[in-house]
C-alpha cells in the first residue's frame, strides 16, 4: 500500500527536527513554583499573543476549557453553547461534572449562534427556582461543522449581548489560529474581547501536547488553582513549554499552507465527483459525504492508504489537513478517495 496518507486529524502532527532540538535544549524549573523559565515565558508570550492579561500553561485544552468554565460560574449557573461543539459533545459533561453547570445547546448555522438566541435563553435570575444564565461559550473554529471560522463581526455581536446581560463570555479557541489566519487578523482580535480563551498547540501548532488558558491577572489567580484542582500541575514542564514556543515563532503564518492544501484537496475531490460543500471548506477540515455505508467507505480509503475520521454527521467523514501532509499527499488523495468511493459504489 505504500506510505499512508493521515488525514484522520491535525493532532496526529508529529514534533518537527528544530522542535525537538528546542524541547532537548529548553532551560527548566519547578514550574509549581513558578520557577520554569520557559513556562514563564510561554505564559508571557502567549498572553499577548491572546491580547488578554495573563495566561496559563496547562496539559491539555479540555482542562483549559473545563477550568474557564469553573472560575466563570458557580454550582447551578446556565452555560450557553452551540450544541455540537466540542465543551457539548466531547468533554464527557465536564461542565455538569466538574463545575454543577446545566449546559444548554443552541442550534447552530455552520456552529454559529446569534446574539437574539442568547437573549431568547437568558433566565429570571430573581427565580428561586431556574439556573440563571451566566456564561456564554463560543468555539472558533468550530470542529463539528467542518473548521467553520466565526465572522469577526458576529464574535463583537455575541460578545456586546453578553455584556450587555452582564454574562460571562468564554473563547474554546482550540483552533484560534486557524480562524485568525483565515480572517487574515492577529489571534488577539480573536480573543481579546473575551474573558477567557483557550488555545490548544496539538493541532494546527504541531506540539505534542499543551494549552494554555487567558484573561484578566484577577481570573488567571483563579485558573492557577484550577490548575492544581483539576490535576494539572506539573514540574519541569518547559520541556513542553519550549515546543510551544517554537510553533509561536514557527508555525503560525504556515497554517495558511494548510488551509491551502485542504481547498486544493476539495476541488480535486469535487472534480472527481466527490460529494464535498465547497462552502465548508474554510481552514484545514475537507468533510466528504460518503451516503450511509460510511465504515465500508472509511475501510476502502484505508486500502486506499487515505486515513479519514468520523464526525458527528452520520453520512459525513473528515480529511484534515496539517503540517505532516505534503503537495505529494494532496494528489495522491485526490487520486485514492475517489478510486476507494467508487469501489465501494461498485461493490
Amino acid at each position: 500500500m505504500g506510505t499512508v496518507i493521515d488525514l484522520r486529524s491535525d493532532t496526529l502532527t508529529q514534533p518537527t527536527p528544530t522542535m525537538r532540538e528546542a524541547i532537548a535544549s529548553a532551560a527548566v524549573g519547578d514550574e509549581q513554583k513558578r520557577e520554569d523559565p520557559t513556562v514563564n515565558e510561554l505564559e508571557r508570550r502567549g498572553a499577548t499573543f491572546l491580547g488578554q492579561e495573563e495566561a496559563v500553561f496547562l496539559p491539555t485544552a479540555t482542562m483549559a476549557n473545563q477550568i474557564a468554565l469553573n472560575i466563570l460560574g458557580t454550582p447551578g449557573d446556565a452555560l450557553l453553547v452551540e450544541r455540537h461543539a466540542h465543551i457539548m459533545l466531547s468533554e464527557l459533561g465536564g461542565p455538569a461534572a466538574h463545575s454543577g453547570l446545566l449546559t444548554i445547546g443552541l442550534p447552530g448555522i455552520d456552529g454559529r449562534f446569534s446574539p437574539e438566541q442568547v437573549v431568547a435563553e437568558i433566565r429570571d435570575r430573581t427565580s428561586v427556582h431556574v439556573a440563571p444564565t451566566r456564561i456564554v461559550a463560543v468555539e472558533n473554529t468550530h470542529n463539528s461543522s467542518g473548521g467553520r471560522v466565526w465572522p469577526l463581526e458576529e464574535i463583537d455581536a455575541i460578545v456586546a449581548v453578553a455584556r450587555e446581560h452582564d454574562l460571562r463570555v468564554h473563547l474554546d479557541g482550540a483552533r484560534l489560529v486557524n480562524a485568525a489566519v483565515a480572517c487574515g487578523v492577529s489571534p488577539a482580535r480573536v480573543a481579546a474581547a473575551f474573558d477567557t480563551v483557550t488555545l490548544c498547540f496539538s493541532k494546527g501548532l504541531g506540539c505534542p501536547l499543551g494549552a494554555l488558558i487567558a484573561g484578566s491577572t484577577e481570573l488567571m489567580e483563579g485558573a492557577r488553582r484550577g490548575k492544581h484542582y483539576f490535576g494539572g500541575a506539573m514540574r519541569q514542564s518547559g520541556i513542553v513549554a519550549a515546543a510551544a514556543l517554537h510553533a509561536l515563532d514557527h508555525h503560525v503564518d504556515r497554517i495558511a499552507d494548510d488551509h491551502a492544501r485542504a481547498r486544493r484537496l476539495a476541488d480535486g475531490l469535487v472534480a472527481a465527483g466527490v460529494r464535498v460543500n465547497l462552502e465548508q471548506v474554510e481552514t484545514n477540515f475537507v468533510q466528504i459525504d460518503v451516503g450511509p455505508e460510511r465504515a465500508d467507505a472509511i475501510e476502502r480509503m484505508k486500502q486506499q492508504g487515505v486515513l479519514v475520521s468520523t464526525t458527528v454527521h452520520p453520512t459525513v467523514v473528515r480529511a484534515v489537513t496539517h503540517l505532516d501532509i505534503t503537495e505529494t499527499d494532496i494528489d495522491r488523495a485526490i487520486e485514492a478517495i475517489p478510486t476507494a468511493l467508487r469501489t465501494l459504489a461498485a461493490a
